[in-house]
């Protein structure tokens, strides 16, 4: 398996090329232009973690690195933060190269730019709900004011109003992490890391905060870096998803090119429980047709076959698909039953 490697689209905030990180005796001398094999990095005596990988993540996109477990997937995203060095590569975080700053201009760079948010929640118990979110305020220097403002303000965001007073122990898992959520907020960051946040919930729980983590994006455009070993999960939130296996990046590509489109055997069986209604759009499945009646109702290309399926219960003709509004094709009923029943 080889490296995907895309060319840098003017909009990428984040770029990374040829990246490795690499445990073992003498690996601290590895150039990142190497495609060594996992079996040649094991009779060196090295363990690879990430290993070759270059990727470019596009401003206000929600874009998930995916893999089970071993993969690379979380060690991927300590080093796009750095909070853990590259064995070899280059990192580029809005125009910035990463591995060249020294540790002040480091510390700079994620305090201005990057919120975080891992699996384990890490609420100081000794502090209330407000006083949790308005920490990394505190840290920077805001004054007191600033910070109970900001506070209060992303406790109405993430739906903790009433619990600002509450310590950590009076919460539920979904309401910690809410607060998690919000403290990673606190600083108004460009870039929202996201290491599982979810996966130590119960389903109902982690569903609730999928769909919060969404409408939160839909509101404040953030650029998203989401973690996750489930595929449903990176269907559900993702524009683009990468997929690691062994250190390595298999595909980039959104949910729909990678169950019609997988690049490898691992790709085509990682998605084949994927029922396809869940990520077809309307516009791959649509006629395209020049001069339609402005009567038909319509849905937006970007919307999934499972989205749009109710609309046909009252409607037996076809429906009219539109690109920014504008009337471009139609989809009709047997269009979208082979989709649903697997055929497309």
């Amino acid at each position: 398996m080889r490296n995907p490697v895309e060319a840098a689209p003017s909009d990428a905030i984040i770029s990374c090329r040829n990246l490795w990180k690499v445990y073992g005796n003498g690996a601290s001398g590895l150039t990142g232009d190497l495609d060594l094999t996992p079996e040649e990095i094991a009779a060196r005596g090295w363990v690879a973690a990430v290993r070759n990988a270059s990727l470019q993540i596009r401003r206000g996109e929600v874009f998930v690195i995916m893999g089970l477990s071993g993969s690379g997937k979380s060690t991927m995203v300590r080093l796009l933060t750095r909070l853990i060095d590259a064995t070899a590569g280059q990192i580029m975080v809005d125009g910035q190269d990463m591995l060249q700053l020294n540790d002040q201009k480091l510390l700079e760079l994620r305090k201005r730019k990057m919120g975080m948010v891992f699996q384990h929640f890490a609420l100081l118990p000794n502090r209330t709900v407000l006083g949790n979110i308005a920490f990394p305020l505190q840290i920077r220097g805001a004054s007191p004011q600033e910070c109970e403002a900001r506070a209060r303000e992303l406790v109405e965001v993430v739906g903790l109003k009433g619990r600002e007073n509450n310590y950590p122990s009076q919460l539920s898992g979904g309401q910690q992490q809410r607060v998690g959520i919000a403290r990673s907020l606190a600083g108004d960051p460009e870039l929202w890391f996201l290491d599982e946040p979810f996966s130590a919930l119960d389903p109902l729980i982690r569903n609730d905060l999928q769909d919060e983590l969404l409408r939160l994006q839909s509101k404040l455009g953030k650029t998203v870096v989401f973690i996750t070993h489930d595929l449903d999960e990176a269907i559900k939130l993702a524009d683009r998803i990468a997929i690691m296996d062994h250190g390595e990046i298999v595909q980039i590509a959104t949910p729909e090119e990678l169950v019609l489109n997988p690049a490898n055997d691992f790709i085509r069986r990682f998605t084949s429980k994927v029922p396809l209604a869940k990520v077809v759009k309307v516009g791959t499945i649509a006629i395209r047709k020049p001069d339609l009646p402005s009567i038909l109702p319509t849905v937006d290309e970007a919307s999934t076959v499972e989205e749009v399926a109710s609309a046909f219960r009252d409607h037996q003709g076809p429906i009219g698909v539109t690109s920014s509004g504008k009337l471009v094709g139609t989809v009709d009923r047997d269009q979208l039953y082979r989709v649903l029943s697997g055929t497309i």
